[in-house]
């Protein structure tokens, strides 16, 4: 690119011209349609009669569009701008064998990048099926420069991402973990990125897969990090995260698990002073009675007690059985989720366009909302299991090192373990929290 500005600079002063603008769209194809700034900012300087002539390198350079081609030169035309001269020619737009032949090469230059563009696409093809890595000079974090070999040290780090992941730690918190540990990325940056960390997450890559377009596309050349299952496991959390939509960051541990034991709606958390409270919220956007209220801690103490001592317990055991059926159903799980939010989508949409009356999408919106809440609820508890495959047995064990996991981690081992719990209602003026208020609903 430099050397080509230096040509055109060259160019304009050997014909006496002074330059009033450099256009330069770096990287950015002149054949395939793309938004080139610096060449539309060039039309409006020709357009507002800015501009007497135009210098480009080559004539592909301003476009390999004869469509564009034509435009470019009426726009010149009206503009009384006649002349484009490029370092190889010059082309005056009065004249007819002039406009001939440069309609030729934009023609010309038109066909070979198709051919062009062909020939990579059917290379690229050619190595998805051989299972061949992509080109590029970055190597993939995992992996030596080759993009085959496997480097053991990142490749281990991988591993326990990912089992953290599946454990139901956030991707916020693993990317906070790396760059606290001063892992560097494969650009030698210290700092991770969530969206970096995420794509190497839910790569095909990292399990022996070619990916094309976002998908597997076959078995990959280079030797898998991961087993075939927990990458599934992992597009499959990834999924019910997108359908949750559960965005912003906890910052308490029971959100979502408390029901009111007088109205039977959700707990909210709050806090008043330096004391973190969970309550039932009266109001439009809560909906419940406003009359109860109980103090964070010592229930989330209890709660985490109760749960770390049910993992001990044989009825884990029989939860995890039949783990090899586990990938089959989470599977046809989530393509019942998808589906159902799909009808519910279309459904708005037909309300919307005043194709079906508010009744009518009332109805048929009601056992849409409970296939979608089934369905996450059995979706949350096969990733229970996930989250439980290494702990069961270990509940006194991680009681000792409770304190020591973070926020992620111990809100979904208690997920995974505990449906809902229920809040009675408590003596007026009690000093502390009567704990035969709180009633568990477990899930495992």
């Amino acid at each position: 690119m430099q050397r080509q500005l230096e040509d055109c600079r060259k160019l304009a002063a050997e014909k006496g011209w002074p330059v009033v603008g450099e256009y330069i769209d770096n990287d950015i194809s002149a054949f395939k349609g793309k938004p080139r700034p610096e060449y539309a900012r060039m039309l409006e300087d020709i357009e507002g009669g800015r501009v007497d002539a135009v210098v480009a390198y080559h004539q592909d350079r301003l476009t390999r569009r004869p469509m564009e081609w034509e435009q470019f030169v009426e726009l010149c035309d009206k503009a009384g701008v006649q002349q484009l001269v490029t370092v190889t020619s010059d082309i005056n737009f009065g004249n007819d064998n002039g406009m001939l032949v440069a309609r030729i090469t934009a023609a010309v230059a038109a066909n070979e990048s198709a051919r062009k563009s062909e020939r990579i696409k059917r290379k690229i093809q050619q190595n998805v099926e051989q299972g061949k890595p992509n080109g590029g000079a970055q190597r993939p974090f995992g992996y030596e420069a080759d993009k085959i070999t496997v480097r053991e040290s990142e490749a281990e780090i991988i591993r326990i991402l990912v089992d953290r992941f599946l454990a139901g730690e956030s991707v916020r918190s693993l990317v906070a973990w790396m760059t606290t540990e001063g892992i560097p990325t494969t650009g030698d940056a210290t700092e991770w990125r969530t969206p970096t960390l995420r794509h190497i997450l839910m790569s095909g890559r990292i399990a022996g897969l070619r990916d094309h377009h976002g998908k597997a596309a076959g078995a990959a050349a280079w030797p898998a990090l991961i087993s075939e299952a927990k990458h599934d496991q992992i597009l499959a959390m990834f999924q019910t995260k997108k359908v949750s939509g559960r965005r912003a960051p906890r910052s308490y541990l029971l959100s979502g698990m408390l029901r009111c034991g007088k109205c039977g709606n959700r707990l909210y958390s709050s806090i008043r002073g330096e004391r973190r409270r969970y309550v039932c919220a009266s109001g439009p956007d809560h909906g419940g009675c406003g009359a109860l209220t109980i103090v964070a801690q010592p229930v989330e103490e209890w709660i985490a007690a109760a749960v770390l001592m049910r993992l001990d317990t044989p009825a884990m055991d029989d939860a995890l059985a039949g783990r090899a059926e586990v990938n089959e159903r989470q599977v046809a799980l989530m393509s019942e989720l998808q589906t159902a939010q799909s009808k519910m989508i279309e459904l708005a949409e037909m309300w919307a366009m005043g194709e079906i009356a508010g009744p009518v999408w009332k109805a048929a919106r009601t056992p849409l909302e409970a296939r979608i809440s089934t369905a996450q609820k059995q979706l949350d508890q096969i990733a229970g299991t996930n989250t439980l495959e290494a702990l069961v047995g270990q509940g006194q064990k991680l009681s000792a090192s409770w304190d020591t996991l973070n926020l992620d981690r111990q809100v979904a081992i208690i997920r995974a373990v505990l449906d809902t719990a229920t809040i009675l209602p408590g003596v007026l003026g009690a000093r502390s929290v009567d704990y035969n208020r709180i009633v568990p609903s477990w899930q495992l």
